[in-house]
């Protein structure tokens, strides 16, 4: 016979076997990360490959993906309405441009890239986060992006595992 807290959630038609939600064979839990890391991966895999230089990209959010020999080594996002910055795909492709040029050991011949738009700029941070966990870029954890831990601070002279591969070029005297 069921107990006067399952009479009252079945009154109200709800019901609960189990407060342990692990054993419960009848909990289910929509899985939004995985839905969410299946479409944006397809939608990303179906957007063309463009040559990374200037004014690539529309003047509006999404997130896009930087190739380096064929290889997707970095995910990124510009989010023009909710982040300080305000800056757009173009504005953030083109400053990875202007950071790929002043480098060694890589020219913008052996990049690529690609990109999404949204119409939610909720959907620009849900998607870049699902990428990353997915493909795990290599750049993405290097010092390659906007913000690097540690690096550049005052006080510290740590420098990033993109900057070692990549270093800045010296300047002619």
């Amino acid at each position: 016979m069921a107990n006067t807290k399952e009479k009252d959630a079945a009154s109200r038609g709800s019901w609960s076997v189990s407060n342990d939600d692990d054993n419960n064979p009848h909990r289910f839990d929509f899985d939004l990360d995985r839905g969410i890391r299946i479409q944006v991966v397809e939608k990303l895999g179906t957007s063309p490959f463009l040559p990374l230089n200037k004014n690539v990209g529309p003047q509006t959010s999404g997130i896009y993906a930087l190739y380096f020999q064929n290889k997707l080594v970095y995910i990124g996002k510009a989010s023009k309405g909710t982040t300080k910055s305000k800056r757009t795909l173009r504005a953030r492709l083109s400053e990875h441009v202007s950071k790929i040029s002043g480098r060694r050991n890589i020219t913008l011949v052996d990049m690529r890239c690609r990109y999404l738009t949204f119409g939610s700029e909720w959907w620009v941070f849900a998607a870049e986060f699902a990428l990353i966990a997915h493909y795990s870029p290599e750049w993405n954890e290097s010092g390659f992006g906007s913000k690097t831990p540690g690096a550049g601070r005052p006080g510290t002279h740590r420098v990033g595992k993109w900057n070692k591969l990549f270093p800045p070029r010296t300047k002619p005297e």
